[in-house]
């Protein structure tokens, strides 16, 4: 038996960023909150409540605090949590991702020029909530074909498109071409992380060669629920796991290859123990 592991697999940039900004903070003087769980999982985020780390679920607890400080999740929030956390004189850790950062930018700058700003990803997903945030004049979320068939523009309106960081890349082309064939004024940024291309890419190429996939991720994780649709589509026999103990594998003796990859919020330790695991016992 031979296991294949994604070199991508596990944190990515700005979740270890986000992770090590608030362990950094943890047995420093006040009480310490997240706005939201820094990142999708369950693993890292019942170890830092553990160590005294709270999650803020919404502006309205947010505004009930009158000390602390409060860090801001790897996802990024809308522009007026920001003001909130300042008219309440809490100290602020911005752990927000620096590619989520730069679509709040230039959602920001493209709105006060007028443009309409379309956002492809999970309208439910916070660092959607987050970016439609920073749009002047608000901003609309497209997920599917359907719904980029179904979108009208007056006929000299701009728009501006922009993507969530962890969009599948090959179907924001495909909703992409559907706004450029309708003949609209827009300006397209491409903002999918480059390490979400690079990981979505791996994990289908790996997925076409193994006979079992696993994938690794929080349950609430769109990166990871990405690539285990990803993988679904190559790979018959895929898995979609939070950790070893949800790892109930029958394997058929004619299997010879195992694949695992990982989303972006799975810390390296529980990969490790999901890889040991299957090297020892198939």
């Amino acid at each position: 038996m031979e296991v294949m592991l994604a070199k991508s697999a596990g944190f990515c940039f700005g979740v270890k960023r986000a992770v090590e900004q608030v362990y950094e903070q943890v047995g420093k003087k006040g009480k310490i909150y997240t706005y939201g769980p820094i990142i999708h999982n369950e693993e890292v985020v019942k170890d830092l409540e553990k160590k005294g780390v709270k999650v803020i679920g919404s502006k309205e607890e947010l505004a009930q605090l009158s000390e602390g400080t409060v860090i801001i999740r790897s996802h990024g929030v809308a522009k007026e949590i920001y003001a909130v956390i300042e008219e309440k004189g809490l100290t602020c850790v911005d752990a927000t991702c620096p590619f989520v950062k730069r679509i709040h930018d230039i959602v920001e700058k493209e709105s006060r020029e007028g443009k309409r700003i379309l956002i492809i990803g999970n309208e439910n997903h916070p660092e959607v909530e987050g970016i439609k945030g920073w749009a002047v004049n608000g901003a609309e979320v497209i997920e599917d074909a359907e719904e980029a068939q179904n979108f009208q523009a007056e006929e000299k309106e701009k728009l501006c498109i922009v993507s969530q960081t962890t969009f599948n890349y090959n179907k924001f082309k495909e909703l992409v071409e559907i706004f450029q064939k309708k003949g609209y004024s827009i300006s397209v940024v491409n903002t999918i992380c480059n390490a979400t291309e690079e990981r979505q890419t791996e994990a289908k190429e790996i997925a076409a060669l193994v006979d079992v996939m696993i994938v690794i991720g929080g349950a609430h994780s769109s990166n990871s629920r990405k690539l285990y649709e990803i993988c679904s589509k190559e790979c018959e026999r895929t898995y979609f796991i939070q950790t070893l103990g949800d790892l109930h594998l029958e394997v058929p003796k004619a299997v010879r290859l195992i694949g695992i990859t990982a989303g972006a919020s799975t810390p390296n330790n529980i990969i490790e123990e999901v890889q040991n695991y299957v090297r020892i016992n198939f």
